[in-house]
């Protein structure tokens, strides 16, 4: 699909799911991301993979109808 994406500062950890998130801009819609992965320190680097694990997702997949991502890191 190879569509650029903008990623918000907004990443945070949700308990309840057990998930990190985050939004960004897609194609002028706002998109949220789910990513299953352990609470941990939150560093550059892991922003960094996240962000990567998601642009690697969108070059064959959509959000759903929802606008939302969910991904196993």
């Amino acid at each position: 699909m190879n569509q650029a994406i903008l990623f918000n500062d907004d990443i945070h950890y949700l308990a309840e799911h057990q998930c990190w998130c985050f939004t960004g801009i897609l194609s002028g819609a706002r998109i949220t991301v789910y990513i299953n992965a352990p609470k941990t320190i939150l560093t550059k680097q892991l922003i960094l993979d996240f962000e990567a694990l998601v642009e690697e997702y969108l070059e064959e997949e959509e959000p759903d109808e929802h606008n939302n991502i969910w991904l196993n890191a």
